[in-house]
């Protein structure tokens, strides 16, 4: 996610400049066909004018339905912080033992292990889909590499918080983050079964991890369902279109006067607006894909970490996790 206050204009430019450049160049060839030779080519700028109207009508619904997938997914990211808070609170308040070692390294090892499960999951939501932006992040024109590059780092990251065994038997199964809240609720039960929790304990930590499941399933929902691609099709084509004949308007209302080649530079600025709004919206439909539009769940997750940890006792927390060139993971 970008997070200083305002994307530099040429920051801007240089994110959708081949519209303008394209729409440019077509625009000054339709404009030497005018000039040059006896073809008549204008188009009355009324009719075209209505099909701008609607297209950006569309272009409307499609960046507030894609604001808000944006939108849900950093609302469900607040949730998984309320919960995990909670979780660990629950967690250092409820088991009691006689020894008291065994006590801290019991709250410690489900902490831990909820920490794991961040780990997991924002990993998990990092992968590439085949309806992202995978070839711009990969290939560096936006942000750094974050899930290919990086995702050999989990082994590495995850058993700081877990035993290298039982990292060993979730990497055989197909959902990670799944199966580690799994086993919370196996160890929770037989904490249960050792009188280290009452039965009403019990209850509470279950409906946390039922909580957790449930935040789960909603990051996926939104990671594995695209912004259906008829809506996402339509706005591109539409636009197309509407670009394709803007030069043949601008030019009727030009060719009046003896300024008659500023239809390319025009027409380039109105393409690049329209492609702008377009590209505005199909860079927020992925709230999770890592590109600079994207919820900062690796952020979110450190910050997390910092405070269960710290509830512990800890004081060797690692730091929060600062913006490089205004983007924060």
């Amino acid at each position: 996610m970008y997070v200083r206050r305002n994307y530099s204009f040429w920051m801007t430019l240089n994110w959708s400049r081949k519209p303008f450049l394209y729409g440019f160049v077509y625009a000054a060839a339709i404009t030497a066909v005018h000039v040059f030779t006896p073809l008549n080519i204008v188009i009355p700028w009324q009719p075209l004018s209505v099909m701008g109207i609607a297209v950006a009508f569309y272009l409307g619904f499609k960046n507030n339905s894609s604001y808000d997938r944006t939108w849900e997914a950093r609302k469900i990211w607040g949730a998984i912080v309320n919960n995990s808070r909670s979780f660990a609170a629950t967690v250092m308040a409820y088991i009691k033992t006689d020894n008291k070692s065994e006590e801290q390294s019991i709250k410690q090892a489900l902490i831990y292990r909820h920490i794991a499960w961040l780990t997991a999951l924002r990993y998990q939501l990092r992968l590439s889909r085949q309806w992202e932006h995978v070839n711009e992040r990969l290939n560096g024109m936006y942000v750094p590499t974050i899930c290919e590059a990086y995702f050999n780092q989990l082994d590495h990251e995850i058993v700081t918080f877990i035993h290298p065994d039982e990292l060993e038997q979730y990497k055989r199964q197909t959902n990670m983050a799944t199966q580690l809240l799994a086993t919370q609720s196996k160890k929770i039960k037989a904490l249960k079964d050792l009188n280290y929790i009452s039965e009403m304990e019990q209850l509470r930590l279950q409906e946390l991890i039922g909580a957790l499941y449930d935040e789960q399933g909603k990051c996926e929902r939104i990671k594995n369902f695209p912004f259906p691609r008829q809506y996402a099709s339509t706005a591109l084509w539409t636009t197309l279109v509407f670009s394709m004949l803007v030069p043949f308007g601008l030019l009727g209302v030009f060719v009046e006067s003896y300024w008659v080649w500023l239809n390319a530079p025009f027409s380039g600025l109105l393409i690049w607006v329209f492609f702008l709004m377009e590209k505005i919206g199909d860079y927020s439909e992925n709230p999770f894909e890592g590109t600079y539009n994207d919820v900062p769940i690796t952020s979110i997750a450190r910050n997390i970490e910092i405070d269960l940890r710290e509830m512990m006792g800890e004081t060797d927390v690692p730091p929060p996790i600062k913006e490089e060139n205004g983007f924060l993971m």
